[in-house]
């Protein structure tokens, strides 16, 4: 039986002056939201954030994404002006697909008959916002009145229906319809008007901007009637606003860190009732740029990518906060004194600890936040190579950052390999040769005379493995601070891209840039599995299972095969789509359980078992049309969907 058991997912997409949008499900006594990162939907469950699931067919960076109002439909909107309607259960089918704006898309909102949709954003022109019919894209009015781009648009919940934009140039606009036409303009802010929000009933509207004010207009004439309180108000720009369900109290985020909750009288001004601070370290990221009235729940989201999530009925009750990453995950490691606990690292400088079952358990802090390269890791230590020309050693526990120390080793890392055995001994792979590395000293720079692509070290430290840009292996034993070349290979057709070692040591795999990965018999040195060649892209990463009988490899074409040493290749196992630009990080937890991490942010933990007694094993494909390959297919369809989120598991 194969499925998949658990994602870690992306957080959402954010941009420093800019306030984002976070969406939440409007069937009753649901927790589910909705929210955007690269050309990724995620929808996650409030109360599981294991509970996560991925729509990855936009073309392009995928803006802002809404539930319909009966919760069966979402429609989300990208950076090329698309919006695309499609299920919010099951195989997430495609339903309808528009060209809505020429520009990027900021804000929809479906009407609540779920019959039209309006967005707004950046156009050519005047074309800022565009209401239609989501069924047949026909137009539902003309919206004029906007010179910039518009940042925001709500759609009256109750009839009459009314329309209401707001955006750069500091404007909110009322319009009346359907058909929508322009009925008056507001120009009560002095700076740009970041959101804009219809209370559930209807009655009332606030927008909020820059300028640190929240404007209260009735709903029915867009008519200003009152302002939030600015005694105690935001001391920076406010970015986002929601109400609550019964239309009595609103909550703001802002760049002053803070999150605030409001009670809205009946003559439409804002007390203050509560301010919530955050826990963080009080740098820029922790600047608070969007936030969700979801039932019981108020969620914020901060620049950092920190989701914490307030009980409403209780608001001194302290916060469950969790993170993720925002950027491709390069690099993943499973520690090998507890395979429940897992890092992956994200070329942004962000190193994360997971923990199977939980989820989310904290960020590594360190004094420099650089780019990451490459990271391996024992149970106490960190090890994380960079752009930056240096190599650091960080304390492996998330919660403190220790006496990170660096090598700067004078030219820029490829690769990093750590003997597990040794820990303090490291090898460093650069443009033409090595660097080898005890603590935090170099024991010695080597140039080996060929472009080195690829490196790794045998757990006892006694032995190297070289890939070089032709394609070649070249295997090296160490004697304290000099290599000795032994044996050079020759089988790969491109650049060397991954080697590992097997978990025995009697083997290691090689991947290149050819799209081929190879099994070596480590006592010989001859082939011990060849025809590797199912990928249709370079092969990123490499990993074994513990018990060395399976390999796995990922691959730029976004797939994972998973291969049994000991059985033929075309008894392997392929996860198509598994991460939306690319797999970057393989790991094994256990025998039959593999961590994979990608382009898209996102971490999948999968079970897997391969042995079939009803396949037939050979050298090449099962012949098209017999039962063994119809075995076979059914297996991978049945395991990709899975993977994907796309079918129950039974």
């Amino acid at each position: 039986m194969t499925q998949l058991a658990e994602t870690y997912a992306c957080m959402p997409s954010t941009e420093r002056g800019r306030g984002i949008l976070i969406a939440g499900n409007p069937k009753p006594g649901s927790s589910s939201v909705l929210y955007a990162n690269g050309r990724s939907v995620v929808i996650l469950s409030l109360d599981n954030p294991l509970d996560a699931t991925v729509y990855a067919d936009h073309a392009y960076p995928a803006t802002v994404a809404r539930f319909s109002p009966n919760g069966e439909w979402v429609a989300s909107a990208d950076a090329s002006g698309s919006v695309r309607v499609w299920g919010a259960h099951g195989d997430h089918v495609l339903k309808k697909e528009f060209k809505v704006l020429s520009g990027r898309i900021d804000d929809l909102q479906w009407s609540p008959d779920g019959l039209r949709i309006v967005a707004s954003g950046d156009g050519k022109g005047k074309s800022f916002v565009r209401a239609f019919m989501w069924d047949s894209g026909t137009n539902v009015g003309e919206f004029d009145g906007h010179s910039r781009r518009v940042l925001s648009c709500a759609f009256k919940p109750t009839r009459p229906f009314r329309i209401v934009t707001c955006g750069e140039d500091f404007l909110v606009n009322f319009y009346e319809g359907p058909p929508f036409k322009f009925k008056l303009s507001s120009r009560d802010h002095s700076n740009f008007v970041n959101c804009v929000r219809f209370s559930p009933d209807g009655n009332r509207f606030i927008s909020v901007s820059s300028d640190k004010k929240g404007i209260i207009y009735d709903g029915k004439t867009g008519e200003k009637i009152g302002e939030l309180s600015s005694d105690d108000g935001h001391k920076g720009s406010i970015y986002a606003v929601s109400w609550s369900p019964d239309s009595k109290q609103v909550i703001t985020v802002s760049a002053d860190k803070s999150a605030k909750i409001w009670d809205i009288s009946e003559d439409g001004s804002g007390k203050l009732t509560k301010t919530l601070t955050s826990s963080g370290s009080g740098g820029v990221d922790d600047m608070l740029v969007g936030c969700l009235w979801q039932n019981n729940h108020l969620v914020t989201v901060s620049l950092g990518g920190t989701i914490s999530i307030y009980t409403a009925s209780d608001l001194d009750k302290a916060p469950v906060s969790f993170s993720g990453h925002m950027k491709n995950v390069s690099s993943l490691s499973v520690l090998k004194g507890d395979p429940k606990v897992m890092l992956s690292s994200s070329y942004d400088g962000l190193i994360i600890k997971w923990v199977q079952g939980i989820g989310f358990s904290g960020r590594v802090q360190r004094k420099e936040t650089t780019q990451i390269k490459c990271l391996a890791a024992v149970d106490e230590e960190i090890v994380t190579s960079g752009y930056d020309n240096k190599v650091w050693r960080v304390s492996g526990h998330a919660s403190q950052s220790g006496d990170a120390e660096f090598i700067d080793i004078g030219c820029q890392p490829k690769d990093l390999s750590l003997a597990l055995q040794c820990p303090q001994f490291a090898l460093v792979s650069t443009d033409t040769g090595v660097v080898l590395l005890r603590g935090a000293k170099v024991v010695s720079t080597i140039n080996l005379g060929f472009a080195v692509t690829a490196s790794t070290v045998a757990p006892d430290g006694t032995e190297a493995i070289i890939g070089a840009q032709d394609g070649k292996l070249h295997i090296y034993s160490i004697s304290g601070d000099t290599l000795t070349e032994e044996a050079v290979l020759e089988k790969h057709r491109g650049a060397i891209s991954v080697i590992r070692y097997s978990p025995d040591l009697s083997m290691f795999a090689s991947g290149d840039l050819n799209r081929e990965a190879v099994v070596w018999d480590r006592a010989s040195r001859e082939v011990r599995v060849k025809n590797m060649l199912y990928h249709t892209a370079r092969i990123n990463c490499l990993a074994w299972s513990p018990d060395s009988s399976m390999v796995a490899t990922g691959s730029l074409d976004t797939c994972v095969i998973i291969y049994e040493v000991d059985k033929p290749v075309s008894n392997r196992l392929t996860i198509k789509g598994a991460h939306l630009g690319g797999v970057y990080g393989l790991a094994f937890t256990d025998d039959f359980s593999v961590v994979s991490s990608g382009e898209d942010a996102c971490i999948r933990k999968g079970s897997c078992k391969l042995s079939s007694p009803n396949v037939a094993a050979s050298n090449s494909c099962a012949t098209v049309g017999s039962q063994e390959s119809r075995v076979v297919a059914e297996q991978n369809f049945i395991l990709i969907l899975r993977w994907c989120g796309l079918v129950g598991f039974v």
